[in-house]
Formats: C-alpha cells, sequence, structure tokens
C-alpha cells in the first residue's frame, strides 16, 4: 500500500473534487515554494504536495490509488524492499505478510477504525527577532494561515441540523471486499470503499460553508510569548495551534522556528556575549577605567597597568538569560590596543620623552627607530 495519504498531504477529502484538490495545490505550492518558504523542510514539503497532485490530478491514477493504494495500480506496493522485492515484512512501511492476507483472502484484521479521531497535521512558521529582541524577549502577535474547524458544521461536514451516517456500501469498515474465480480457487480482495473514500460515513447533505470537508482555511491570529535568551535556529512548540483533525481529532501544532538578526556591537555564543574594545597606548601601559557596551546598558571596566592587546575581561551577569532560567550568562571583553596614527607636538615630546628614559634610539641606531618599533609590536599583537 502506499506510504503517503496524498488526500492528508493535500488537505482534501477523500471525495474532493478536482477544483477544490487544484485550489489546495495552489494554495499549498505557493507556501511551500523553496523560493518562498526559507524553512528547512520547504523542499522536501514542495515535492511531496507535487507528487501528491500528480496523482490526485490524474483521473486514472486517482483511481489507482484509491482502489490499491498506488497511482501505479494492482501489484505496485510489492517492489522495493528486499527478499525478492516484497519489502518490510513487519508492518513499519512495506506490503507485511499480514497485508498480503488481507488483500487476497480477508485475513489480517488490523484495519484502523476510519472514524476515529486523527489529530490535525503540524505547521511551522518562521519569526525573525532583532538581537536584542532575541535576548530579553518579547510580546508578539502573529499571523498565519490555516486550516480550522468549520464553526458552521462543527466539523462533521454535514448540514447543520443533519448527521453523517454509516456508510451503505461498506457498512462504515471504510472497505469492500469482493469475491474474484481464480485458477488456485475462489479468493478476496478488499478496496477502499467507492462510496466515503475510506471514511465509514456518508454525508447526504453537505455543509454549504465548507462543502462536506469539515475544515475552513482561514487566517488565524496569535500572540506569542517569546522566551528571554532564545537562540538562532532554536524552536518553540505551541500545542494545539497547527491544523484542525479530523473525525473530532485535536488540532496539531504549531513550530515556531527563530531567525535572529547579527548585531553590530556582538557577537554570541549561547548565553556568553562578547565584544571588543579599543584602548590607547597610554591606557594600556597606566591602566585606569574605560566605559564598555554591554545589552544591558554601559558600564566601567578596570583596565590594569600593562594591559596587552587581545587580553580578554570577563564581565560577570552581563551576557544572555538562560532558557532553563538558570541566571544570566557573562560578556568577555577583549581589548585592542591602538597605535597612535598623528601626534601632536605634546604628545611627540612626551614619548621621546618616554623613549630617552626606556634607552630607546630615535636615530636609527643602536636600539632601532623607537616610533616604528612601537608601532610593529601593536601591529604584531591585533
Amino acid at each position: 500500500m502506499a506510504s503517503k495519504d496524498y488526500y492528508d498531504i493535500l488537505g482534501v477529502s477523500k471525495d474532493a473534487s478536482d477544483d477544490e484538490i487544484k485550489h489546495a495545490y495552489r494554495k499549498l505550492s505557493k507556501k511551500w515554494h523553496p523560493d518562498i518558504n526559507k524553512a528547512p523542510n520547504a523542499e522536501e514539503k514542495f515535492k511531496e504536495i507535487n507528487e501528491a497532485y500528480e496523482t490526485l490530478s490524474d483521473p486514472q491514477k486517482r483511481a489507482n490509488y484509491d482502489q490499491y493504494g498506488s497511482a501505479d495500480g494492482a501489484g505496485a506496493g510489492f517492489g522495493g524492499g528486499g527478499a525478492g522485492g516484497f519489502g518490510n515484512f513487519d508492518g513499519g512501511g512495506g506490503f507485511g505478510f499480514d497485508d498480503i492476507f488481507s488483500q487476497f483472502f480477508g485475513g489480517g484484521q488490523r484495519n484502523a477504525d476510519p472514524s476515529a479521531p486523527r489529530q490535525g497535521r503540524d505547521l511551522q512558521y518562521q519569526m525573525t527577532l532583532e538581537f536584542e529582541e532575541a535576548i530579553f524577549g518579547k510580546k508578539t502577535v502573529i499571523k498565519y494561515n490555516r486550516e480550522a474547524q468549520c464553526k458552521t458544521c462543527g466539523g462533521t461536514g454535514a448540514k447543520p441540523g443533519t448527521s453523517p451516517v454509516t456508510c451503505s456500501r461498506c457498512g462504515g469498515r471504510g472497505y469492500v471486499t469482493t469475491e474474484t474465480n481464480t485458477p488456485l480457487g475462489r479468493m478476496q480482495s478488499r478496496q477502499t470503499c467507492p462510496v466515503c473514500h475510506g471514511t465509514g460515513k456518508e454525508i447526504k447533505e453537505k455543509c454549504p460553508t465548507c462543502g462536506g470537508r469539515g475544515r475552513v482555511d482561514e487566517r488565524h491570529e496569535l500572540e506569542v510569548n517569546v522566551p528571554a535568551g532564545i537562540d538562532d535556529g532554536q524552536q518553540m512548540r505551541l500545542q494545539g495551534q497547527g491544523e484542525a483533525g479530523e473525525n473530532g481529532g485535536p488540532y496539531g501544532d504549531l513550530y515556531i522556528v527563530f531567525k535572529v538578526k547579527p548585531s553590530k556591537d556582538f557577537t554570541r555564543d549561547g548565553s556568553t556575549i562578547f565584544v571588543d574594545e579599543k584602548i590607547s597606548f597610554a591606557r594600556a601601559a597606566l591602566g585606569g577605567k574605560v566605559k564598555v557596551k554591554t545589552v544591558h546598558g554601559d558600564v566601567e571596566l578596570k583596565i590594569p597597568a600593562g594591559t596587552q592587546t587581545g587580553t580578554t575581561f570577563r564581565l560577570k551577569g552581563k551576557g544572555a538569560p538562560r532558557l532553563r532560567g538558570n541566571g544570566t550568562g557573562d560578556e568577555r571583553v577583549t581589548v585592542t590596543v591602538t597605535t597612535p596614527k598623528n601626534l601632536n607636538k605634546d604628545q611627540k615630546v612626551a614619548l621621546e620623552a618616554f623613549a630617552k628614559a626606556s634607552g630607546e634610539s630615535l636615530d636609527g641606531k643602536g636600539g632601532g627607530h623607537f616610533f616604528d618599533k612601537m608601532k610593529d609590536a601593536f601591529d604584531n599583537k591585533k
């Protein structure tokens, strides 16, 4: 049997008209086109939607699919596995022995109740956040398209005041059994019921709002609390915010995938935030205090005398909140000592005096030119 439910993929009922199938395909193909939807599974979903439409839009393929579970007709489900092409024998996706006996001898009564409640499909939504929004979280409202339970009929698909009835053809089983005379004797085969299309129910009078589907397309609006400390690529599950179920089944879930924009000032690794800070040669040599940016506001950082370029300092608790509620991370500040490019007269005199006191030669003899050595020293440490 086919491993995919093409009707479920397109979100249509098994008695959907050609126009309903075409409408569903156009909506979903636009939604999941890889050039529009950047979700990781968009390409796979788009291929799946096209595969479903290719089968259900062709009358012959659809008839084969409804009858045999494959667009290729009878026997198509026997290929693609090991052990002589019989697939898996454990019921895990291929034709098992129970399925074979069910088809030809009426055995293996493992059919699920066609009227049993089924949960709706999950949906995915991508939310883009500014760097600071991911750090502190926010409350926002999102809008997206989904299939919701029809309010007119309450999801039954039947006109108000009426109810679906047990299928007169299959007796509610969702399938019919036929007998055929073969050289091996009289054999039975099981097929999807052509009247109820496997649902086990007939809708005599369809709901005027949903046309018997029990579901309608809607633009859903939802308030979302983005947790503080969310990171790029992480996702949040919102239970019951996906698509409507069938036969009274619950709604599926909505998965929000977060994309965080980079910051011009900070970089981040988990709860730790990193920032670069430039300091002057005098500040590095003599020490002092500098004002440093953090996501929590500017703070003063003490620079010890003799600090070298590339030194990293830790600002405890100035990073991002940890999602599990275990406090806040740290900020790491890496300092770069800058070499002066243009000196005024007083600066030059002061540095010449410093060079003389350090025994540095400024005329290129002995110890080398002081300014060149200082510039080379700082440049090599950047």
